[in-house]
């Protein structure tokens, strides 16, 4: 996707120019990025509309300062490589990546270009250090992954006591999903429960994935945050639904209506904004290895209530008092 298609995506507002009080700074610049999730719906708009009004808070105007280059894996990561080296060639002056496995294949890529990331910089080996990182990638660590999914684990047992046996649906062509299970693992032995993990590539194997769980006996799943699977949330929020399994998946697929249950994590939309900080940063000069990787100060539960109605779940008064959102 070009830069005109992913400004048209973002809709009218955020491409508006930006007034007088724009930056003047001479020239335009390149800035890259390398998605996994269509911008044309409304978990990408949200997403990257945040990152772009960041720039604006910043006085950077696309097309006046700024040349936003957007192109996407749509889920297919395997298409990663080949995308990173494409931003490589139009010689971006930073790449902003929303994920682990994106981040790894812009840094095989490139050794020059600034990438500013949003993920596990350290689980993934991508820094030795959050204070320092060093080399040409800094960002946010988004705790998306292996702290996360123990607390996202405990929640699911706290709102279903009963439950013993716990599905984890991952995609293994993320690669980042194998650091996040082995968490769970260890996660699982203190809340004593026994977690599953099946696998979906795409979405033709959704159903057999869903099918396998319900099959095992399990009482909950939990839907580790990926691209492709964003892609096609609708599909297994049904899946879920249909299965008669409580979900705990990324906040995108709560908001998407009923059929998971709740989600645990950092504020998708304050990280992309954020993100647009090192952006104006790396543009004034700072080299991205002496920028520390900064780190979510809020997380947020939300809670589908409708989902919880419609599986004839009764969520515990102290769940809710903890929530941060109730959908009713």
């Amino acid at each position: 996707m070009d830069r005109r298609a992913f400004v048209t995506g973002l809709g009218a507002a955020l491409a508006a120019p930006l007034a007088a009080e724009a930056q003047q700074m001479g020239r335009l610049y390149r800035i890259g990025i390398l998605g996994n999730v269509s911008i044309a719906e409304p978990y990408g708009a949200s997403l990257w509309g945040a990152f772009v009004q960041g720039l604006r808070e910043l006085g950077y105007a696309d097309g006046q300062n700024i040349s936003l280059e957007y192109v996407s894996s749509e889920g297919k990561y395997e298409r990663l490589p080949a995308l990173a080296a494409e931003l490589v060639r139009r010689k971006v002056d930073v790449i902003v990546v929303p994920a682990d496995q994106n981040a790894l294949a812009v840094k095989q890529a490139t050794s020059s270009i600034p990438i500013v990331m949003i993920g596990d910089p350290v689980g993934t080996g991508l820094v030795a250090n959050l204070a320092r990182p060093g080399g040409n990638i800094t960002g946010l660590s988004a705790l998306a992954g292996p702290e996360i999914v123990g607390k996202q684990l405990e929640l699911l047992k706290a709102t279903l006591p009963q439950v013993s046996r716990i599905a984890i649906l991952r995609n293994p062509g993320n690669p980042t999903h194998a650091i996040w299970l082995r968490q769970a693992e260890i996660a699982a032995r203190s809340l004593t429960i026994q977690v599953q993990t099946l696998e979906a590539r795409g979405p033709d194997e959704f159903g057999r994935a869903f099918k396998a769980m319900t099959t095992e006996g399990v009482g909950a799943v939990l839907i580790l945050t990926d691209g492709m699977f964003s892609n096609h949330m609708i599909r297994i929020a049904d899946l879920a639904m249909k299965s008669r399994l409580p979900a705990m998946g990324p906040r995108n697929m709560v908001d998407a209506g009923a059929g998971i249950l709740m989600s645990y994590g950092p504020i998708g939309p304050e990280l992309f904004r954020r993100a647009a900080t090192y952006v104006d940063k790396i543009l004034k000069g700072a080299k991205p290895g002496d920028l520390p990787i900064e780190q979510p100060t809020k997380f947020e539960l939300v809670i589908n209530l409708k989902t919880a109605k419609a599986l004839g779940l009764t969520i515990p008064p102290s769940l809710l008092a903890r929530a941060d959102q109730i959908i009713e």
